[in-house]
C-alpha cells in the first residue's frame, strides 16, 4: 500500500510540473516570440494614436462613424459573453426592437425588413470586431451626407477593407469596424487638405 502511494505521489508532483508549470511557460514564450504584439493582441492605431485592439470590438457612439455590432458585454473582454436570452423572450425582444427602431432613425434609407440581423444583436461573446460587407453598405448613405464623401467612395473604402475568409474557403468575407473607422478618418483628413 505504501509503495501505492509513493508511486502516486511522485507522480502527482510529475504532472503537476509538468501541466502546470512547464506547459504554460512553454505557451507563453511561444506567445512572446511569434504572436503579434508579444501575445498582447494586434493594436490599432490612428496616426500615432492607440485607438483599440484587433480582436475586441467598440461602440462608436459618433454617427460620423459605422457602427459595430451591438455588445452583451459592453464590449469588457474581461466579461465575455453573451446575454443567454432566446428569441422567444420579452426582455430580449425589446432590446432588439430598442436596437431596430435606433438603426432606422438613423438611416432612415433603411427599410424595417432589410436591416442585417448583426446590427440588432449580439455576437456569441459579445466582442466580434467584424461585420459583413452587407451590413456595412447599409450605413453609407447616413456616413455620406453627414461626413459630405460620396457614397461611390465609401464603398470603395468598404471594399479595400473587406477581409477574405480564411484559405478563401473558410468563413465568409467581413469587415473590421475599427479599421474601417480608421480608414475613414484618414479619407476625411486626405479630403480637408
Amino acid at each position: 500500500m505504501k509503495e501505492h502511494f509513493i508511486i502516486g505521489f511522485k507522480l502527482t508532483i510529475i504532472s503537476f510540473v509538468l501541466l502546470a508549470i512547464m506547459y504554460p511557460l512553454l505557451i507563453w514564450g511561444i506567445a512572446k516570440g511569434i504572436a503579434p504584439n508579444g501575445g498582447k493582441g494586434e493594436e490599432i492605431f490612428n496616426g500615432n494614436k492607440k485607438v483599440g485592439y484587433a480582436l475586441i470590438g467598440q461602440n462608436f457612439r459618433s454617427r460620423h462613424y459605422f457602427q459595430s455590432r451591438p455588445s452583451a458585454v459592453n464590449y469588457n473582454a474581461a466579461g465575455s459573453g453573451g446575454s443567454n436570452k432566446g428569441f422567444t423572450n420579452p426582455d430580449y425582444l425589446k432590446t432588439v426592437k430598442e436596437r431596430r427602431d435606433s438603426l432606422l432613425k438613423y438611416n432612415p434609407n433603411l427599410k424595417i425588413g432589410n436591416v442585417p440581423a448583426e446590427l440588432v444583436t449580439a455576437s456569441g461573446s459579445g466582442l466580434d470586431p467584424h461585420l459583413t460587407p452587407e451590413s456595412a453598405l447599409v450605413q453609407v448613405p447616413r456616413i455620406a451626407k453627414i461626413r459630405h464623401i460620396s457614397e461611390n467612395d465609401l464603398k470603395k473604402l468598404i471594399a479595400e477593407q473587406t477581409e477574405q475568409p480564411f484559405l478563401g474557403i473558410f468563413g465568409k468575407p467581413t469587415v473590421h469596424v475599427l479599421k474601417l473607422n480608421v480608414a475613414l478618418d484618414q479619407k476625411a483628413s486626405l479630403k480637408k487638405q
